[in-house]
């Protein structure tokens, strides 16, 4: 958290508020939140500088500058971007103020956020996978990207370096309705079944947009609203609750350290079907 739903969802709804604002004020209270230079530098290099655009990369936010260089945030699990909030908190790591008079205010609880100030938003972001909502993000482009690892299903999900911006309770959303175990080895799906879970990565993700994301935990939205994609949810966060397809009860495993709800029953564990 937060994912790829979450992170449109702020990028959508702050980017009216930011785009075309200048930063006229850059207040870093946590200094251990910039990644390759000071709060100090990062601060300096924001004042007076124009957003031209905004745009999510995976779970990253992008704020384009006029002069070219790129503010790039990452929430991780806990960050939020609160618009105008009517306090800043002890959970602050900074805050940025506009030349509309507005301001945001990056939350993080857990303070595992990251942000940098670069040249080239790319020496970032260039080891990332392919967007799964991007129309070149087809069947056999996730097929091919599958093939090359002999890793739980789930584990390959969750690797930004294979698709971008898929987390955890997505995985398990697309892995439940696709009917796959999530121990199942990402080489040996068939093409049928990587057809559906293409599909069923699609489907899911563009449904949480349209909910305006999950708010499971600490995700709020900029305006402080709460996301409603978890009422969607069939298996993700529901461990020991019944299926709502079989009644069976679903289970709570660790993969690669990350928990991780299946149906035994709906997800078993399948012979190999034909390539």
């Amino acid at each position: 958290m937060p994912e790829l739903p979450e992170v449109e969802t702020i990028k959508n709804e702050l980017s009216p508020w930011v785009v075309g604002q200048s930063f006229t004020e850059v207040t870093i209270l946590d200094a251990t939140l910039v990644c390759g230079g000071s709060a100090e530098e990062v601060c300096r290099g924001l004042i007076g500088q124009r957003v031209e655009s905004v745009e999510r990369r995976g779970k990253y936010l992008i704020f384009h500058l006029a002069n070219g260089r790129s503010l790039i945030i990452h929430l991780r699990m806990t960050g939020s971007l609160l618009l105008n909030p009517q306090e800043v908190n002890r959970y602050a790591r900074a805050v940025f103020h506009l030349s509309n008079g507005h301001c945001f205010v990056f939350n993080d609880r857990r303070r595992l956020g990251k942000m940098w100030l670069v040249d080239d938003a790319n020496t970032i972001i260039c080891k990332l996978g392919p967007e799964p909502l991007d129309k070149r993000f087809t069947p056999g482009v996730l097929g091919q990207r599958l093939s090359r690892h002999h890793i739980p299903i789930k584990a390959a999900l969750l690797n930004q370096c294979i698709v971008a911006g898929i987390g955890n309770m997505y995985a398990d959303e697309a892995l439940f309705a696709a009917r796959i175990h999530p121990l199942r080895k990402a080489d040996d799906l068939s093409r049928e079944e990587v057809r559906t879970l293409h599909n069923d990565i699609r489907r899911i993700l563009q449904a949480a947009i349209g909910s305006k994301g999950a708010s499971v935990d600490t995700y709020v939205r900029p305006e402080g609203e709460l996301g409603m994609a978890h009422f969607d949810f069939k298996v993700a966060h529901r461990g020991g609750e019944p299926c709502p397809v079989c009644g069976c009860v679903i289970e709570r495993v660790p993969v690669q350290n990350r928990g991780t709800c299946f149906c035994p029953r709906c997800q078993g564990l399948r012979p190999r079907r034909s390539k």
